[in-house]
């Protein structure tokens, strides 16, 4: 009398099942992994913005901030106050818009380029250096600060 070596077919689908419970839950940890480095990377890039552009502000006489993202990279700047992919205004799935309100005042925003895919938040600052976020639409002054 012979016996069957080997596994059944409902064994290997079982098995199949299992692997593709734990792939799933893997790869959405790792989509929840990756929108958070590029908030933490979009919230240091305005840092870096509002640093450069009061820089620019202390470095300039009559007192102005720049009128463009582009004024602080060379060749138009020296020293160089951004390095020219932020001055681009795209860097780690955000879009960086500056604005130039006067003399004594700018806005950036940063907002995911696919929402939901490269960012859930939206990030505002201004020459106060606060940054603001709001997670629904484009943030601005009267959103929560980020912590």
């Amino acid at each position: 009398m012979k016996t069957a070596r080997g596994f059944t077919l409902v064994e290997i689908m079982i098995v199949l099942a299992i692997v593709m419970v734990l792939a799933t839950l893997a790869i959405s940890s790792a989509l929840r992994v990756r929108l958070n480095a590029n908030e933490v990377a979009a919230v240091a890039s305005c840092r870096t913005v509002v640093t450069a552009a009061q820089n620019f502000y202390s470095n300039t006489y009559p007192h102005t901030y720049p009128g463009s993202l582009s004024e602080l990279v060379p060749p138009t700047s020296n020293p160089p106050y951004l390095d020219s992919v932020l001055a681009g205004g795209t860097k780690q799935g955000y879009r960086f818009t500056y604005n130039f309100v006067n003399t004594e005042n700018f806005t950036l925003n940063a907002d995911p380029e696919v929402p939901g895919r490269t960012g859930i938040r939206h990030f505002y600052a201004d020459e106060t250096s606060v940054i603001r976020a709001n997670a629904n639409t484009t943030a601005g002054p009267n959103d929560p600060a980020v912590e």
